[in-house]
C-alpha cells in the first residue's frame, strides 16, 4: 500500500544516516505545500481535518472532495499549508496514523486538479481562496495591553 511505501522510505534514509534536505525524497515536491489526505473519515468535516493537519503547521487552504449530488464526503482531501517544510512533517507523522479506526494516506501534492468547463478561460486566482486562513488586515496598527495582577 502506499503508506507502507512511504514508511519504508522514509525508514530508509533514517537508515542511511545521510539525511538532508536536498537528498530526502521529499526534495522533489519543494515547489509545493499541498497535501493529500485519503481515507478521512466520512463524518469528519474542514474544521476537524483543519484540527487533525494543523498540529505540523498553518493551514491556509483545505479542500475537501464531496459528491456534487448529495454533497457528503469522499472520504479525501487537499490541504495547503503556509509553507513547504508543514507538508514534510505532516506526511511523515500523520501518514499510517489512525482516525476514527481509519488509517490515514498522507503523501505530498499539488493541489486539486482544476476542471475548467468547455470556453472558459482559467483564473489562476479562483483557486487561491485561503479558505482556512484569517483575512489580512492591512494599514491598521493594534496595541494589545498587559493586564498583570499581584
Amino acid at each position: 500500500s502506499v503508506v507502507k511505501e512511504i514508511q519504508r522510505i522514509n525508514l530508509r534514509e533514517i537508515n542511511n544516516g545521510e539525511w538532508s534536505d536536498t537528498a530526502s525524497w521529499h526534495a522533489q515536491y519543494s515547489d509545493t505545500a499541498w497535501v493529500f489526505g485519503g481515507n478521512i473519515p466520512f463524518d469528519l468535516t474542514e474544521g476537524d481535518i483543519i484540527c487533525i493537519f494543523s498540529q505540523y503547521g498553518e493551514i491556509i487552504n483545505v479542500e475537501l472532495i464531496r459528491d456534487q449530488k448529495t454533497g457528503k464526503s469522499r472520504g479525501f482531501a487537499f490541504i495547503q499549508y503556509a509553507d513547504q517544510r508543514s507538508t514534510i512533517l505532516a506526511v511523515d507523522n500523520l501518514n499510517g496514523g489512525t482516525v476514527l479506526d481509519r488509517t490515514l494516506r498522507v503523501d505530498h501534492s499539488y493541489g486539486p486538479k482544476r476542471h475548467k468547463k468547455e470556453g472558459e478561460e482559467e483564473d489562476p486566482e479562483l483557486y487561491q481562496k485561503m479558505n482556512a486562513a484569517p483575512p489580512m488586515i492591512e494599514g491598521k496598527s493594534y496595541k494589545t495591553t498587559l493586564l498583570c495582577t499581584h
